[in-house]
């Protein structure tokens, strides 16, 4: 496959920081490209999972099963597919693989990825948001920061607000 055909994340934030990507995005499902490191279809990763040079990108209809899971612990970044903006599956797929299975390298949010998604899209887990083109970094960055308190627990803080200031209360008590 001709690398011209690969694709560069025009905006990367990672934990939080805008990040140059070393990552090249490979759509295509027939051959392995030639550049590394790339990110490539789910199939052609598992066939191929040994090469460090590569990483996955899951489709938001992946049905992540533990024997899926195992065999993506390895892989040095998973990619989450947003077909659309409307198709929320990815922000499951992301906290399934950080609660459920422990993964711990980088989870990364590409496609069709918004910068009104991202604060919620960090909250499942993920550490790296691959923006639609003509999303802006300035506005991306204030969006990851645009508030202050979450009610919930989530993957970036697993206890609810109230259970933090009880916390609060008994530690000043």
């Amino acid at each position: 496959m001709p690398d011209t055909q690969l694709e560069h994340a025009q905006t990367l934030i990672k934990l939080g920081q805008p990040e140059q990507d070393d990552w090249a995005l490979s759509r295509h499902a027939e051959a392995l490209p030639e550049q590394r490191p790339v990110i490539v279809p789910l199939a052609l990763w598992l066939e191929a999972a040994t090469d460090a040079g590569l990483a996955p990108w899951l489709p938001s209809d992946t049905e992540l099963t533990p024997e899926l899971a195992e065999r993506l612990a390895p892989a040095p970044l998973i990619a989450i597919d947003f077909p659309a903006f409307t198709d929320g599956r990815g922000y499951s797929l992301a906290r399934l693989l950080r609660e459920r299975y422990g993964y711990t390298a980088e989870v990364r949010a590409i496609g069709d990825v918004l910068v009104d998604q991202l604060y919620y899209m960090s909250r499942c887990g993920f550490d790296a948001l691959a923006l639609r083109e003509d999303q802006h970094l300035d506005d991306a960055l204030r969006a990851l920061g645009a508030f202050s308190v979450s009610y919930q627990p989530a993957v970036d803080s697993q206890e609810a607000l109230f259970e933090r200031r009880l916390k609060e209360q008994k530690g000043n008590a």
